[in-house]
């Protein structure tokens, strides 16, 4: 079969024998580029799914160490792994579980001046982070990129999840025109998670992001999900392009990171 070895179709045979991918989806995945930005609670179940699933290439950015309070949802890191970058503690899991896929552990947190050139190169990014500014970054980057971006985030019992596809659907300022002031949304550490929460989300970001590299079923574009995890209830709410959004509405003059002040209010000038 195409590009697969004895033993890769051993490996992968049960995506091989789904009509949906096949011996040339899976080929497609391993000669794909991921990058993940966040090594945490969704960032790990990310990680763990697209490396088992033979994705070549997996670009991991986070600038954070493994915290001992991490590790009751952060299933990629183990207590021996306590303090180290979760970069390189990422990039070891993955190494052991699949020799399949090449990791670029980036020790950085992302920012204007490098989320273009980490983008570039990638045929999905994933947002596993935890900020605002982030997530608007990201967003516009992938916006000028014109790159799909799974987004993910989590709280208490709660999760959501949306697939942004460039000039396909509304992207994330259309159902967040603006960030929240700092210090009114509380984060895990305030308010805390269930554990299993980021797995579930992340579960949906990983199933969305194989979904995009074999051109399979129907994305999260335009279609926020939501889990309550307390309800056991999940939902989608139809999420409207904005044609006044300053990224990606019809008369957007948005062009460079360098036009937004992501750290303050995230807006574009």
């Amino acid at each position: 079969m195409p590009g697969l070895d004895p033993r890769q179709l051993d490996r992968y045979s049960r995506h091989v024998i789904m009509d949906d991918v096949g011996p040339d989806g899976q080929t497609t995945l391993l000669d794909s580029a991921v990058l993940v930005v966040g090594a945490g609670g969704l960032g790990a179940p990310v990680i763990q799914y697209l490396a088992a699933a033979g994705v070549g290439h997996l670009t991991i950015v986070d600038d954070d160490v493994v915290e001992r309070s991490n590790l009751q949802r952060q299933v990629l890191h183990r207590e021996a792994d306590v303090g180290t970058p979760k970069v390189e503690s990422a990039a070891r899991y993955v190494a052991a579980l699949n020799p399949d896929v090449t990791v670029d552990p980036v020790e950085t947190r992302v920012d204007a001046d490098n989320a273009d050139t980490l983008v570039a190169d990638h045929d999905v990014v994933v947002d596993c982070s935890d900020n605002f500014p982030t997530r608007f970054l990201l967003n516009d980057a992938c916006h000028l990129a014109d790159t799909p971006l799974v987004h993910g985030a989590v709280y208490r019992f709660e999760g959501q999840a949306l697939t942004i596809t460039p000039a396909a659907g509304p992207c994330y300022r259309c159902l967040f025109p603006e960030a929240p002031p700092p210090g009114t949304v509380p984060d895990c550490a305030e308010a805390g998670v269930l554990g299993a929460v980021p797995g579930l989300v992340g579960a949906i970001q990983a199933t969305e992001t194989l979904k995009l590299l074999v051109d399979a079923g129907d994305a999260l574009t335009g279609r926020l999900l939501v889990v309550d995890a307390l309800g056991l209830e999940v939902e989608t709410v139809p999420v409207a392009a904005d044609p006044d959004c300053p990224v990606c509405g019809a008369d957007a003059t948005f062009s460079a990171l360098g036009e937004v002040a992501y750290e303050d209010a995230c807006t574009v000038e």
